[in-house]
């Protein structure tokens, strides 16, 4: 049962054609595919040129949503950032694993795009746009082995710390810079991309130069360069449709061009990241939650105990409209979230974050509680909600603990309130 309805007065009659079309996509396509890769006992099989997933990325990329937000008369959709929110939230509602793969592709070639190189938007950001077969995947290779969500701490003095420092490091070599290091076995879609958004860190002997983990650099990263290599897929718990993995730099050059972000704007430009990051996370989960609760409500219609269907019992109601209740708040947020940082010139990182670990937290309560309407028949993986509870969970984790996020948060808004610009 879809329970979506539109509290929104005066939206767009084509937001719903928008709509209708990707719930369409996200349950005859992405749904099963999602529950089909979810099985494979192998994560080298999810990646196989064959894969389900190759399949969902190449149809996804054939109705543009690779490039929903970008201009019609650049090759993209169109949407604004309520459209793009509303078929966001549809996909992942349809599987929000092989949603977060479709977002995060784009990563490489959106940070083309912020350089206004025209050598970059012919390499980069063109390709991506005019792609309908998905040749190109991008990533967003940020986490390390030993640097998580302390790489997200933007504004904190931890961010400065100068013991602190990442791991994948480029010096300047004439006119090109040259990368080594590791990142961790966490980059979403490292296993299939054919780009990265690199961040990194600059290699500087500078005196003013910024330290710690504030000295940084993002790169764009061909991945078919000498000294690229890749790990195996990473064997997980939930999100097993997106996959995951290692990337190995050992003297990779790239033209000094490629280096679109330096020191002198990286903590802008990783705030910027982190506050599209946590929209998009809040809308991914926002469809999840949503999923969760339909097949918990369709399951109480159909489950006889006690000589009636469940939801004929007053606590399995309860339990159902408290359930509601937190998807239309996480849709609220999310929303209002992703429409303000995308159409204000003064985004506010506290609110995305707010709507990250509010909608992923929200989400696995939803989860949780649908998981308990199906009793014993929850924990079976005959019925869907096992993996949206398992797919829930990592939700509190990936893209920055909503601990450390929470922090974080606290900062920028006790900043705020004392009137200074940093945390």
């Amino acid at each position: 049962m879809d329970t979506y309805r539109e509290l929104s007065i005066g939206i767009p009659k084509e937001y719903e054609s928008i709509r209708a079309t990707a719930h369409r996509f996200a349950k005859e396509v992405m749904r099963p595919a999602a529950i089909e890769l979810d099985r494979m006992a192998d994560p080298q099989d999810v990646i196989a040129p064959n894969s389900p997933l190759r399949q969902v990325m190449k149809k996804a990329y054939g109705l543009g949503y690779h490039v929903a937000g970008i201009p019609v008369a650049l090759g993209g959709l169109g949407l604004d950032p309520l459209g793009s929110h509303i078929l966001h939230e549809e996909l992942a509602w349809g599987s929000v694993d092989l949603s977060i793969a479709i977002g995060v592709a784009g990563f490489p070639a959106m940070i083309a795009g912020l350089s206004g190189n025209p050598d970059l938007y012919e390499t980069i950001m063109k390709p991506f746009i005019e792609d309908r077969e998905a040749k190109f995947i991008g990533c967003w290779a940020i986490t390390e082995p030993n640097h998580g969500s302390d790489q997200l701490m933007v504004g904190t003095p931890e961010f400065h710390d100068p013991k602190v420092k990442g791991e994948v490091v480029a010096r300047t070599e004439g006119d090109s810079y040259v990368i080594s290091g590791q990142k961790a076995a966490w980059v979403s879609n490292g296993t299939i991309a054919t780009h990265a958004a690199l961040y990194l860190r600059i290699e500087s002997g500078s005196p003013n130069a910024a330290t710690g983990m504030s000295g940084g650099g993002v790169a764009v990263v061909p991945l078919n360069l000498p000294g690229v290599s890749k790990g195996k897929p990473l064997n997980k718990m939930g999100q097993r449709a997106l996959n995951q993995g290692e990337i190995f730099f050992e003297n990779v050059r790239i033209p000094r061009h490629y280096m679109v972000v330096n020191s002198d704007t990286y903590e802008q430009q990783t705030m910027a990241t982190l506050t599209m990051a946590n929209g998009g996370m809040s809308t991914a989960f926002t469809g999840l939650a949503r999923a969760a609760y339909e097949v918990a409500l369709d399951y109480s219609k159909e489950r006889i105990q006690g000589g009636r269907p469940i939801c004929e019992h007053q606590l399995v109601q309860k339990r159902l409209f408290e359930m509601f209740t937190k998807v239309e708040a996480c849709r609220a947020l999310s929303r209002a979230v992703t429409v303000y940082n995308s159409s204000s010139g003064a985004p506010s990182l506290q609110h995305a974050i707010a709507a990250k670990t509010f909608c992923t937290q929200a989400s696995f309560e939803v989860a949780n509680d649908a998981l308990q309407i199906f009793g014993g028949n929850g924990l079976s993986k005959e019925y869907p909600i096992e993996k949206l509870f398992r797919d829930a969970r990592a939700s509190l984790i990936e893209d920055g603990t909503n601990e450390v996020l929470s922090l974080a948060g606290a900062r920028h808004i006790l900043a705020e309130s004392d009137g200074h610009g940093h945390a």
